[in-house]
């Protein structure tokens, strides 16, 4: 290895720490927390939003399910409610996990409703809030020490 492309060291508190793998760290933290706008993004505006102003393409979908305009605004209020929990640090993997259901129920209503029409779609989905599930897992953690404290 040349002395260009040699890792950079740091010393601190008598420990040396690698600034390449640090600075990797910290572009994965950024990157996760990229996903994670990203989807709350979606969620919110893709799609609770048109479920929320009974759009009609969302109103019709829901109304061959037999679901109408109740479950409409439900699934929208769930998925604007989980889209706002995964920007919440401490919310986040419990968030991914909730919304990882909800298209677990997406994708069976899409097999069994819509003869696998867009299935794909919340199969996708799943992959990337397992991801944030996962890495955020320490965040669940958190939240049920809050949760036993006040109780």
């Amino acid at each position: 290895m040349s002395d260009s492309t040699a890792p950079v060291t740091a010393v601190t508190s008598g420990t040396v720490i690698a600034e390449s793998a640090t600075a990797r760290g910290r572009r994965a933290r950024l990157g996760l927390r990229g996903l994670q706008v990203l989807l709350a993004l979606f969620y919110a505006i893709a799609s609770a939003l048109p479920k929320l102003i009974a759009h009609p393409s969302a109103a019709e979908g829901f109304e061959e399910m037999g679901w109408g305009s109740a479950g409409m605004y439900s699934i929208g209020v769930l998925e604007l409610a989980g889209a706002v929990a995964l920007l919440i640090p401490v919310l986040s993997s419990v968030a991914a996990v909730s919304l990882s259901a909800l298209m677990v129920g997406a994708f069976i209503t899409q097999i069994t409703v819509f003869d696998g029409e867009n299935a794909a779609t919340p199969l996708i989905l799943i992959v990337p809030l397992a991801l944030i599930a996962w890495a955020r897992r320490g965040h669940a953690v958190e939240l049920l020490r809050l949760v036993r404290r006040r109780s």
